[in-house]
């Protein structure tokens, strides 16, 4: 049977209460701190993760490239040469995720002499449900005035995409049901399709016969379309389809 100890007797008075009041606050204090840090690991986690699943979901992915040669005469009036590709259509759709601005896209092209990055330009045509006779007319027409009617309101706009400007591309848009590409920040999502349209005989200085061209379609956020062919050896038609 145990007995009571009676020669030891516990601390008592102001100074442990002290003591232990101390300890309490700084159990308390080191608690708020690291559930404050917590907090903010989660957060960061939860934006991180966010920002990679945007990276990884969304994106451009080129679905074809075609190209535009311009033509001489040949000896027999008859008949034209096809000797350089002038101009560039390159047809892209968004990955499965989230939206991409096309304001804030570049275009990346190259050959063996020339790398360009190609921005915004601020011309667009918007394709109604006729479709168009010849995308790349705004190539050869520079003065292709257009109405478009958005909500009752009828919008003049020059769709010709001959660029003076070498360090841009332009906007056609084929397929868009939200219309999220209206406006002063074009956007694409999931279904739309739009043509990039490049003047390469200002930028590149054409693109002749056995030529390799490569380049990117590079978005603010996601993978970006891989713009990679070499041209035949040689140019019998006007359209060319390249990729």
């Amino acid at each position: 049977m145990m007995g009571f100890i009676k020669s030891k007797r516990g601390a008592i008075g102001i100074g442990t209460l002290i003591i232990f009041i101390a300890l309490v606050l700084v159990a308390a204090v080191a608690a708020a701190v690291i559930i404050n840090t917590a907090g903010h690991l989660q957060q960061k986690a939860s934006l991180v993760g966010r920002e990679s699943t945007k990276q990884v979901a969304s994106g451009i992915q080129v679905i074809k490239v075609a190209g535009y040669a311009n033509s001489t005469n040949s000896t027999n009036s008859t008949q034209f040469q096809y000797n350089r590709i002038v101009g560039l259509a390159i047809f892209i759709g968004p990955n499965i995720g989230d939206q991409v601005d096309l304001t804030s896209t570049i275009v990346v092209l190259s050959n063996k002499e020339k790398k360009a990055s190609l921005v915004y330009s601020g011309v667009i045509e918007y394709i109604d449900g006729s479709g168009t006779d010849n995308i790349f007319k705004g190539l050869i027409d520079t003065n292709n005035t257009k109405n478009l009617t958005i909500d009752n309101t009828t919008i003049t706009y020059n769709a010709g995409w001959i660029l003076d400007n070498v360090s841009m591309f332009g906007i056609i848009v084929l397929q868009d049901e939200d219309k999220s590409t209206y406006g002063p920040h074009p956007t694409i999502n999931y279904g739309d399709k739009v043509v990039l349209t490049v003047n390469v005989g200002q930028i590149l200085g054409g693109i002749s016969p056995r030529e390799r061209i490569s380049g990117e379609v590079i978005p603010e956020y996601g993978a970006s379309g891989i713009i990679e062919f070499i041209t035949p050896s040689t140019y019998n038609r006007k359209v060319i389809y390249l990729q």
